[in-house]
C-alpha cells in the first residue's frame, strides 16, 4: 500500500490555518443569518464570494505545504512517483 502524505507542520502554521477555518466558520453562520434576515441578494452573493476567496486560500497554503513538505522530500529520495502525485495535487486543486 502507498504511503500516504499528512499535514505535519509546526504547530504555528497548524494554528494559522486552523484560525483561518475558524473565521471561514464565522463567515458562513454569518451568511446564514443573512438569509434568515431576508438580506439582500447581492449582500449575500458578496459574502458568498468572500468565503469562496478565504477557502481558495486555505487550499493554495494546503498545496503549498503538501509541495514543501510531501513533494520535495520524495523527489529527493529518488521517488519519481512523486512527480506523478505532484501532477495529482494540482488536478485536484484545480477541480471545480
Amino acid at each position: 500500500m502507498k504511503e500516504r502524505c499528512t499535514y505535519n507542520l509546526p504547530p504555528e502554521s497548524v494554528k494559522a490555518v486552523l484560525d483561518r477555518l475558524a473565521r471561514i466558520e464565522g463567515q458562513i453562520r454569518g451568511i446564514q443569518g443573512m438569509i434568515r434576515e431576508g438580506r439582500s441578494c447581492e449582500e449575500i452573493l458578496v459574502q458568498i464570494s468572500a468565503v469562496k476567496s478565504a477557502l481558495s486560500s486555505v487550499a493554495y497554503k494546503f498545496f503549498e505545504d503538501h509541495v514543501e513538505y510531501c513533494i520535495k522530500p520524495s523527489v529527493a529520495e529518488g521517488n519519481v512517483e512523486a512527480f506523478s502525485e505532484f501532477i495529482e495535487a494540482v488536478k485536484t486543486l484545480l477541480k471545480k
